[in-house]
């Protein structure tokens, strides 16, 4: 630990607001826990929770650092007590609780994960907070299989370019919605199978059509959007809602839920137990990994903004305009 600066360059939310908030400073370098790494940051990615971390309306957990930063990727600096599966010096990714807008964060080991073969810093930090969160919804909780059809809303996403590659690796049929024809086009190339222009279309209808009904809706929309995906489903269908980008609230009918056996449920990440996250992470390890490192599926990195920039980084992703990922260097 001696060999470590005292001090370290971050980004801090100063107040809450728009991107100009965001403002490099300097603050100790934290010191991992039990149980926990501290992580030498070589990149970072812009989410929608650190934009929604940012305007006030998405507190860090408990104890978890006050610095924005969902994932990073870097070189194990220290070691808390406990921490045996990893050694000082190894490269790796990390689904952090916060902080990662930092030289420095610390990570529960558990939510650790090695690069993957031929991987550098850059890509692997645009794996986590993406990957646990589609593997976990749409492969644990949306249970989807080989055969079975998928709608998948905001395509050219992070999530939605993560989530495609993924249901078309393990065989499903998939649907997306998207903004432009920009994004159709190139979450077509992705693998998508139908990619519906909602501004241009009744993108209900239109899934309908092409579908005939499907088996698993991953919804980051929510709102008016929610009884149309359970309008969708087929028997027995599930709809996994993840984001609220049109609101948290929507009248549905029970009786197409009971009628048609319907699974409605979904999630948060961050919030979750280590216990959790460490399941993903060695559900990822064991089923994803080996897909990324024979190149069969890859993270998709749109732009790229040294750390200093963040507030340009987070009026990039607000802009809309992107197909996968707003990423940062340390």
């Amino acid at each position: 630990m001696s060999a470590l600066p005292a001090t370290m360059t971050c980004v801090e939310i100063t107040k809450p607001g728009g991107p100009e908030v965001l403002v490099p400073t300097t603050r100790p370098v934290p010191q991992p826990k039990a149980g926990e790494i501290l992580v030498k940051v070589a990149a970072t990615a812009v989410n929608r929770p650190d934009i929604a971390q940012r305007a006030g309306l998405y507190p860090p957990p408990p104890g978890a650092s006050d610095l924005p930063g969902l994932e990073a990727a870097g070189t194990v600096a220290a070691l808390g007590d406990g921490v045996t599966d990893w050694k000082v010096g190894n490269q790796i990714c990390a689904l952090t609780p916060g902080g990662s807008y930092a030289e420095y964060c610390t990570v529960p080991a558990p939510q650790c994960l090695p690069l993957p073969k031929g991987f550098d810093m850059l890509q692997a930090a645009a794996l986590p907070e993406n990957y646990f969160t589609v593997w976990h919804n749409l492969f644990e909780r949306g249970q989807l299989k080989a055969g079975e059809k998928v709608l998948i809303h905001g395509g050219a996403s992070g999530i939605g370019t993560t989530a495609i590659q993924l249901a078309k690796a393990f065989g499903a049929t998939v649907f997306t919605t998207v903004r432009t024809a920009a994004k159709a086009k190139a979450v077509t190339e992705l693998g998508a199978d139908h990619a519906i222009i909602y501004k241009d279309n009744d993108w209900a209808a239109e899934v309908k059509k092409l579908s005939g009904g499907v088996d698993v809706v991953l919804d980051m929309v929510a709102g008016e959007y929610l009884p149309k995906n359970l309008g969708l489903l087929k028997l027995d269908g599930r709809c996994v809602v993840i984001a609220v980008q049109l609101g948290a609230t929507a009248t549905i009918s029970a009786g197409i839920v009971m009628v048609n056996r319907l699974t409605l449920t979904g999630s948060t990440l961050r919030p979750q137990s280590v216990e959790n996250k460490g399941r993903m992470a060695r559900g990822l390890k064991e089923k994803v990994w080996p897909l990324l490192e024979a190149g069969k599926i890859k993270p998709i990195i749109f732009k790229t903004f040294p750390l200093r920039q963040a507030a340009e980084a987070h009026a990039e992703l607000e802009r809309a305009d992107h197909v996968g990922k707003v990423m940062m260097t340390v």
